[in-house]
């Protein structure tokens, strides 16, 4: 946490890096985006291991691919990756601006979502990390519309308010994840947006849902704040087009609440829908998540215990009614599988 860092520790980071932003500041984004393909190479060679997990996870994946494709797509992620932290990170505010913001974000296709996210009732969007996540509130903000996104913190204090100030420029506020569920109230009786990176590792007391087809643990708090509020989920991301800053939105789709209305558990099929959502985002464009996350980390108790999948989830996975039979199928016998797979817990 950050309270426990000393003010020497934070500077040792914090110096370096304005240093280095002003370094770059002097390039232009194509130039920097060079350097920073050529410091992620450096860094996979350094990180074996983490390039092992990434080509592992883009594998398990995307089965049909050779292990030359996999190996391909985990270095692009890692390049993808540097280039956010190198260009995306220094460079956004000087590009993306009032005047000039069109130049470099083709927003067309966020007009399915427009009257959603322009609207007097609040909404709730959904994104992961692919494409520039930092880039969808930084916009929206500037072109007037009232997003909070919840984040956690850095915890680095000093690095923490630098980039918190870039994020904010434009009327983006962002919130920490500990102690906002009371604020997040406040903020929907405003009116106003809220927005999730909603693809992390929630743990073994996660809800699991299917991602790419394997069993993955997703927070159940934003289908729970959408089904009680009665809010629309925006599914989107924006992705890189052009070497430097450019950018294309995408709007996966908008879960409107009487999508829910009528299924048995609405929790566990919108965590699902909206998981389903991501995945198709990352489908056409997978060099562009970060593949180095132990996404599939958590496993449900059924595979910790070696035991066979309780009803209640194989009926829940079967009201999934966007995925085929035998893709539902196929999703609860892989999971079967891995339980088999894994020794008797110990009583």
């Amino acid at each position: 946490m950050a309270g426990t860092r000393s003010l020497t520790r934070d500077l040792a980071e914090y110096i370096p890096a304005r240093i280095v932003a002003s370094v770059i500041k002097c390039f232009p984004p194509e130039r920097n985006q060079a350097t920073a393909d050529a410091a992620a190479l450096v860094y996979a060679r350094l990180s074996p291991r983490r390039v092992a997990r990434a080509r592992d996870n883009v594998n398990r994946s995307f089965p049909e691919w050779t292990p030359e494709q996999s190996h391909h797509i985990a270095i692009d992620s890692i390049k993808h990756l540097f280039r956010l932290a190198l260009v995306d990170a220094m460079q956004m505010d000087r590009f993306i601006h009032p005047d000039q913001w069109w130049k470099h974000v083709d927003m067309r296709d966020a007009r399915s979502a427009h009257q959603t996210l322009i609207g007097e009732q609040p909404a709730i969007m959904v994104t992961g990390h692919l494409g520039n996540w930092e880039l969808m509130g930084y916009t929206l903000s500037m072109l007037g519309v009232r997003l909070n996104a919840i984040a956690r913190p850095l915890d680095n204090r000093l690095l923490n308010r630098w980039l918190l100030g870039i994020r904010e420029a434009w009327g983006l506020r962002v919130l920490t994840k500990f102690g906002a569920s009371q604020e997040m109230q406040s903020i929907l009786q405003r009116g106003e947006h809220l927005g999730f990176i909603a693809d992390q590792n929630a743990g073994d007391r996660g809800t699991f849902v299917p991602f790419f087809g394997r069993l993955a643990s997703a927070y159940k708090s934003i289908a729970l704040l959408a089904i009680t509020q009665n809010l629309p989920v925006v599914v989107a991301a924006a992705f890189r087009t052009a070497p430097g800053l450019h950018y294309q939105w995408r709007v996966q789709e908008v879960i409107e609440p009487h999508q829910w209305a009528d299924v048995d558990n609405p929790v566990y099929w919108l965590t699902a829908r909206y998981t389903w959502g991501l995945e198709q985002l990352v489908r056409s464009e997978p060099s562009q998540f970060l593949w180095l996350h132990r996404r599939w980390k958590s496993r449900p108790r059924h595979e910790q215990e070696g035991a066979t999948m309780p009803p209640l989830l194989e009926r829940q996975i079967q009201g999934l009614n966007w995925l085929s039979d035998d893709q539902r199928l196929a999703i609860i016998e892989q999971s079967n599988a891995e339980a088999f797979d894994q020794p008797k817990a110990k009583p």
